[in-house]
């Protein structure tokens, strides 16, 4: 393989279709920032419509918003708008709650849908917090069983008692990525319902929800989508399935007529049936405002820059770093997520080390060192430059220091 030089990727960044989107992110300087894969940048435009919203509508117009400026159609504006990024139809996604609020809506809703059938297969690497949803589940309903199979093994673990497969997309911790149509086939043709966690594919790779024919999904607003931190999460529901989910969080927002206030529940119809408390309106037109950013570009070209990067980034690490005990953990591109990770027993200390550097990716244990790429705000000479100052901690042992080795909170 023919080497890469600073001046080969500066060539790529001159010639990159996305590259006017960077300066609509508030980029720190003198940083490198490789981890929208947990927190995407802020976009410009984000912080100006939260003044808005509380200078103006919540300052100035207080309670009216609700009606004068939009309030409450909100989530399903939002949702529709994320529809159209993950290849959902109209009215199928709604902006509610968290992901894992939302996990647990569409799991209980799912066992409803499948009367008879009690068990949930997930994969032992999936987030951690999808399975614990699924365990919690199961201790409040009793016979409820969570059975975890390996990628490989999945098609056997589906049996005639499955009510649902629950799995991430994109893995969060190597970036490996599933087929989700012939994943999802899988699971219809032995009679369970497919529930996707979209997390770390939202907003960084082409999705077709409806042509796969997915029955629910989840995902998050934080990551590349930009909505900023604990930004609201969304569900899909598939429009064939919507008049027969009964959400198990009851609430207001979900009801067939709200300010009603009627005693009895009615759930209201279609997607709007999923919501359940009042939404969180600065947060939510934080996440809205990113969405039409992210609607400007193309997907297309956004997951050909997230290949290139990745693949960049992998290629470097092998030229300039060799013999340092890093250890690819990530597959090729055609089957990886907009995220490279490497193996290294020293991998906390080398990450601490690289943030103080001003190279910021994050750590997954025992080992994992991750290094997500965001089309819109990253560049080609990112990755060189990146690379660059993890070959100078590796040769000079900079990441041994004490400082590095003790463990933070949020890794």
């Amino acid at each position: 393989m023919t080497s890469l030089a600073r001046e080969d990727l500066a060539a790529l960044d001159a010639a990159d279709p996305l590259a006017p989107f960077r300066e609509r992110f508030a980029l720190p300087g003198g940083v490198i920032y490789l981890d929208g894969n947990s927190l995407g940048a802020l976009p410009k435009a984000v912080a100006g419509r939260i003044a808005e919203v509380v200078e103006a509508e919540w300052g100035r117009d207080l309670i009216k918003s609700w009606n004068l400026n939009d309030w409450f159609t909100l989530p399903g504006r939002a949702g529709d708008k994320i529809a159209k990024l993950i290849g959902a139809r109209p009215g199928e996604v709604v902006v509610a709650d968290s992901t894992s609020v939302n996990l647990f809506k569409l799991l209980a809703a799912a066992l409803k849908l499948r009367p008879g059938r009690t068990v949930i297969v997930s994969e032992p690497e999936n987030f951690p917090t999808d399975l614990y949803v699924a365990q919690g589940l199961g201790d409040l309903l009793g016979g409820i069983e969570l059975r975890l199979a390996e990628p490989e093994g999945l098609s056997q673990a589906i049996g005639e008692d499955v009510a649902v497969l629950m799995l991430t997309h994109v893995n969060y911790r190597t970036g490996r990525m599933h087929d989700m149509a012939g994943v999802t086939k899988q699971a219809h043709a032995a009679g369970a319902l497919m529930l996707w966690d979209l997390a770390h594919s939202a907003g960084a790779l082409p999705l077709d929800l409806a042509g796969a024919g997915v029955d629910l999904a989840v995902g998050c607003g934080y990551k590349y989508l930009n909505g900023g931190p604990g930004a609201p999460a969304f569900l899909h529901v598939a429009t064939r399935l919507q008049d027969d989910v009964r959400p198990p969080l009851s609430g207001w927002m979900g009801h067939a007529a709200p300010f009603e206030f009627d005693t009895d529940y009615r759930p209201a119809e279609g997607i709007a049936r999923n919501l359940c408390g009042t939404p969180g309106i600065l947060s939510m037109a934080g996440l809205d405002t990113a969405l039409d950013l992210m609607l400007e570009a193309d997907m297309a070209a956004i997951r050909a820059k997230s290949v290139a990067l990745g693949d960049a980034f992998a290629a470097l690490v092998a030229q300039e770093c060799a013999g340092h005990g890093l250890a690819l953990a990530s597959p090729p591109a055609a089957t990886r997520g907009s995220q490279v990770s490497f193996r290294h027993t020293d991998g906390y200390a080398i990450m601490q080390a690289l943030i103080d550097r001003g190279v910021i990716g994050d750590f997954r244990a025992p080992d994992l060192m991750r290094f997500g790429f965001a089309p819109l705000y990253n560049r080609f000479v990112d990755v060189y430059d990146a690379v660059a100052v993890l070959k100078d901690i590796m040769e000079s042992r900079a990441w041994d220091a004490p400082a590095f080795h003790a463990r933070a909170a949020v890794t």
